[in-house]
C-alpha cells in the first residue's frame, strides 16, 4: 500500500497530426454521494453535465472530466428519473464515448489550469460538501481567474466559490453579479435543513450582487470571467455563454 500517493500529472492531448489545439475545457464533478445524514444518495445532476457537455463538444471543445477522487463520480439518482430526463440526458446515456469519459474521470489534483482554457462546474448537491471545501478546487479557480480564464458554475455549483478569493483577498464574488440555486428552489425540493449551506445566502453573504428569475426558469449571468447559472435548465445556456466568452478572449 502506498501512503499519500500523488496522482500522476494529466496533460490533455493535442489534435493528432496538427499543431493546432481545440478549446480545452475542464469539467469538474463532485465525488460526494451522501445527502447529509438522511441516508439518501446524491452526487452530480445529470442534466447539468449532459447539456453543457454537448454544447461544448458541438462547439469543437476538447473536454477533460475530473473529480476529487477520480473514477466514476456519483450520480444523483433523482436526476436519472424519467421526470428529469431531457433530450441531452438521453443522448448522454446512450453515448458510449461520453459514458467512458465519465467512468474514468481523472483526479482533480492531477491537472493544471495552464493546460486548459476554461473550467466548468456542473451542480447537484454533492459539490456543497466536497468541492466547496476542497483546497485543490479553490486554488484551481483562483489560478484560472488570475490567468484570465473563464470559470462557469451552475445550480448548486456556485457553492464551490464559497472560499475562493480574488487577488486582493476579498471573496471572488464580492461586487459581482451572480446567481445560483435559489432558497425557494431548495425549499421546493425539501432540502433547506439538509444542505450544509444555502447557495443564495452564501453568495449574498460573500458580497455577491445576487439576482434570480422565477423558480426553475432559465437564468444565466456573466460578470467578467465568472459565469453563473441558476438551476438545471440554465446549464446548457451557461455553456453557450462560456463558448461566447472564449471566442471573445481568443480573438
Amino acid at each position: 500500500m502506498v501512503i499519500g500517493a500523488i496522482a500522476p500529472i494529466y496533460r490533455p492531448p493535442t489534435n493528432a497530426g496538427t499543431m493546432e489545439t481545440a478549446m480545452k475545457i475542464l469539467i469538474v464533478l463532485t465525488s460526494h454521494d451522501q445527502l447529509g445524514d438522511t441516508g439518501a444518495k446524491t452526487g452530480f445532476w445529470l442534466e447539468e453535465l449532459a447539456a453543457p457537455y454537448y454544447v461544448l463538444k458541438d462547439a469543437g471543445a476538447a473536454l477533460t472530466l475530473v473529480s476529487p477522487k477520480g473514477g466514476q463520480p456519483p450520480l444523483d439518482p433523482k436526476s436519472a428519473d424519467e421526470s428529469a430526463k431531457t433530450d441531452d440526458t438521453r443522448r448522454f446515456e446512450a453515448d458510449a464515448e461520453a459514458q467512458a469519459l465519465l467512468a474514468n474521470t481523472h483526479r482533480l489534483d492531477s491537472v493544471a489550469i495552464a493546460d486548459f482554457d476554461a473550467v466548468f462546474y456542473p451542480g447537484g448537491h454533492g459539490p456543497l460538501w466536497d468541492l466547496a471545501e476542497d483546497a485543490t478546487s479553490i486554488a484551481l479557480i483562483e489560478q484560472a481567474i488570475a490567468a484570465g480564464k473563464p470559470v462557469a458554475t451552475v445550480c448548486h455549483a456556485p457553492g464551490v466559490l464559497r472560499h475562493v478569493k480574488a487577488a486582493d483577498g476579498s471573496p471572488i464574488v464580492a461586487g459581482k453579479t451572480v446567481t445560483g440555486f435559489t432558497n425557494t428552489e431548495e425549499a421546493a425540493v425539501g432540502l433547506t435543513d439538509v444542505v450544509p449551506f444555502l447557495v443564495e445566502d452564501m453568495l449574498k453573504q460573500s458580497g455577491g450582487v445576487y439576482s434570480k428569475t422565477d423558480d426553475w426558469g432559465v437564468y444565466v449571468l456573466r460578470d467578467g470571467l465568472l459565469i453563473t447559472g441558476q438551476n438545471p435548465a440554465s446549464s446548457g445556456p451557461a455553456a453557450v455563454e462560456l463558448v461566447k466568452l472564449l471566442g471573445e478572449t481568443k480573438r
